[in-house]
Order: C-alpha cells, then structure tokens, then sequence
C-alpha cells in the first residue's frame, strides 16, 4: 500500500490536482492500518503540495523566461524523485523527499 501512495501521485498527469487527491485518497483510506502507509501518506502529500507551490511560481516567473527552465526541471525532478520513493516503499523502507515542506507531521 506504501508503493500504491507514492504511484497514486501519478494520477497528476491524467486529471488536475490528482497528483495530490490520488495519494490524499489512498491516504485517508488506509493510514489507520499501518504506521507505515501512514509515514509515505505524509510524506508525499507533503512533496506534492511542496511542488504545487513551486509550480506556481514557477509559472509566474514564465513571464520573465525565467520559469520554463524551472517547470522543466521541476516536472523532472518530480517524476524521478517519486519513482524512486515507490521503490524505497517496495523495500519496507520510509523515504523522505528532497525539498519537501513539512505541513502534515
């Protein structure tokens, strides 16, 4: 179920927002039946807001060209980052991702 939290961030590239409604979902259904479904819950949805956030500057800093190179590695960034965190989450291991703010703790 921790693989299925980080791959539910996945849902982003299908439907808006669903990079962070997919794991809050899988989150709320299931953090009750372990402390580690729990731990990926919060820390996805953590990254996933976090890059809501830098999206949206990045997206106002387009104006000066600045933002495109930054939403191109953003997109890249989230992608590989995620990936990752469902593999560490098929180990059994918690992952903590890189540039996330801590709102759910």
């Amino acid at each position: 179920m921790g693989v299925l939290v980080h791959c539910a961030s996945f849902a982003g590239y299908l439907i808006p927002f669903g990079n962070v409604l997919g794991p809050l979902i899988v989150y709320l259904m299931k953090r009750e039946d372990s402390s580690f479904i729990e731990a990926c819950g919060k820390n996805c949805l953590n990254f996933q807001i976090s890059m809501l956030i830098y999206f949206a500057i990045s997206a106002v800093l387009a104006f000066v060209l600045v933002g495109f190179v930054l939403l191109g590695l953003l997109g890249l960034l989230n992608l590989i980052v995620t990936v990752i965190a469902a593999i560490k989450a098929s180990e059994g291991k918690v992952f903590h991702y890189p540039l996330a703010i801590r709102f759910l703790r």
